[in-house]
């Protein structure tokens, strides 16, 4: 039987070894019992408590491939410490053909076999359970005494061999000296700067940024006091800033956060890195300004016009070619025969198999030949002493070469018709009112766009490595399109490529996770 292991060890008390160890025990319960291991999954520091476990959440995948019959894991509480999510996943698998094995807990096939892994999944989540509330308590009473519960140590201060907070002598006056500047005016972008001079970093040890600075200056353990949870004891470490200063930084924060020119919302140009000035070539990128009447004009600008002037293209208003693109690209998810061209080509295309695995199918059938023709020889009564050895050898290369295969056929799952037609119909559910969702479909189809003072010309994704087309290679009479001109067939066929190369970067497409297309981002 093909098996498969998975390992995971929490972030409580195991580390690196831990999964060596699993892994060690796993197939040595494999040997014993004569599975062929045919891949590993292993999940770091994430705890059996939640199914948000990436490796995990692969394994399941996987298994409606039908590529392997058995879970093997150390103990069952690797699998899961929640009675719902293991009976809920060990349902999943079982429908794909699928059981979970323990390599060091003895449980039958039968009935009290039933019984017993029920109570240990019991035992596992009572253990998760009790030992939670035991840290829990343990941190509380270390709350109320006002010491250290571990995690990054707040800037400013040390810890004492008693677990107290106290005064760091050498960083804690420049904390002071910060929150003084950003009162009397200096910003944030200043702090940072004045900050990496001086060496200072976060508990984490990395720079400060502006995110980082704004939660210091937020702090209120500065003023002395201790938090954790909902324990609060004012006083309960040293104080380094005064509350004076302090309310005063608070106040010019919100000060700053109200002001309408600090911190202006981004636009989004959805085009940027796609929209190119038909006369030089370079990128044409967003600009905003607002006119004497308070309207906020949006523009895409050649870069060359805009840094050194040395190019005369005149600006484009952001949403009028926006819209002109949205339009003219929605055109390809509404043309129904298109679609089902699209989905033929990439079934087509993930149909065929890549070279290690085609080597790997020719290096089976060739031992097979091989194994047969010292099967009929020795029918024929053409025996000799090394038959019977190269024999063996070659059914243990078949074997070798079996689950070669199969791992190769894990790693390259297959994507069915009907998946990317579910796909691309999703597109047409995008709102196209919304930013995000404008961006998605520009990013899945649009290759380049080259604006000229009397045309625009789209080119769409082509290839699997979705290279910008050089301005070069476009001539009007073959890709031109003034603005009346729908697509060309050009580009129509191009976007079977783009969806095409969308799929073989995917590599599959998860049937559950297709309500949630949305969250996708799409880059070719």
């Amino acid at each position: 039987m093909n098996a498969v292991i998975y390992a995971r060890y929490s972030s409580d008390n195991q580390r690196e070894e831990s999964i060596e160890g699993q892994l060690r025990e796993c197939k040595a319960f494999a040997n014993k019992k004569g599975l062929q291991i045919v891949g590993t999954y292993i999940d770091r520091a994430l705890s059996a408590k939640t199914d948000n476990r990436p490796e995990f959440q692969k394994m399941i995948r996987d298994s409606a491939q039908k590529k392997f019959e058995l879970v093997v894991v150390w103990k069952l509480d690797r699998f899961s410490r929640n009675r719902y999510d293991s009976a809920r996943y060990k349902a999943a698998l079982k429908k794909n053909g699928v059981r979970v094995v323990s390599a060091t807990e003895a449980i039958s096939d039968g009935a009290e076999g039933i019984i017993l892994e029920a109570v240990l999944e019991g035992m596992a989540e009572y253990y998760s359970a009790d030992l939670g509330e035991k840290v829990l308590r343990g941190m509380t009473d270390n709350a109320l005494k006002c010491k250290y519960n571990g995690g990054g140590v707040l800037v400013g201060y040390t810890i004492d061999a008693e677990q107290h907070f106290q005064i760091d002598p050498v960083v804690a006056p420049i904390v002071l000296e910060m929150f003084r500047k950003y009162a009397d005016g200096c910003t944030i972008k200043d702090i940072v700067v004045e900050l990496e001079s001086k060496g200072v970093r976060t508990a984490k040890g990395n720079p400060y940024n502006y995110e980082s600075v704004a939660r210091m200056l937020r702090n209120r353990r500065y003023l002395g006091e201790y938090r954790f949870n909902d324990v609060v004891v004012p006083g309960g470490i040293p104080q380094i800033v005064p509350e004076e200063l302090f309310d005063r930084v608070q106040d010019r924060m919100k000060t700053n956060k109200a002001a309408p020119a600090r911190n202006k919302a981004k636009e989004d140009f959805i085009l940027t890195t796609k929209l190119y000035c038909g006369k030089c070539g370079s990128f044409m990128v967003g600009e905003s300004g607002t006119s004497k009447t308070g309207v906020t004009h949006r523009y895409y600008k050649c870069a060359k016009a805009k840094k050194d002037h040395t190019c005369s293209k005149k600006p484009v208003k952001k949403e009028w070619i926006e819209n002109l693109v949205i339009e003219k690209t929605k055109k390809i998810i509404w043309d129904d025969a298109l679609l089902e061209r699209i989905a033929e080509r990439i079934v087509a295309l993930l149909g065929e198999e890549d070279a290690t695995l085609a080597a790997l199918r020719r290096q089976y059938a060739e031992a097979e030949k091989a194994i047969d023709n010292i099967l009929n020889a020795m029918q024929q009564g053409i025996i000799t002493p090394s038959t019977k050895e190269r024999l063996q050898k070659l059914e243990a290369e078949k074997e070798e070469i079996s689950i070669q295969i199969t791992k190769q056929e894990i790693a390259q799952p297959s994507v069915s018709k009907e998946h990317i037609l579910y796909f691309i119909l999703q597109l047409r559910e995008l709102d196209l009112n919304k930013s995000a969702h404008r961006r998605k479909l520009v990013d899945c189809f649009v290759n380049a766009i080259y604006l000229y003072d009397d045309k625009l010309v789209i080119t769409y994704n082509y290839s699997r490595s979705s290279e910008t087309i050089p301005l070069s290679e476009i001539t009007e009479k073959e890709n031109g399109s003034d603005f009346t001109a729908t697509g060309s067939p050009k580009a129509r066929n191009a976007a079977i490529a783009t969806i095409a190369a969308f799929f073989l970067y995917l590599q599959w497409f998860p049937p559950f996770y297709h309500s949630r297309f949305c969250d996708f981002a799409i880059y070719i």
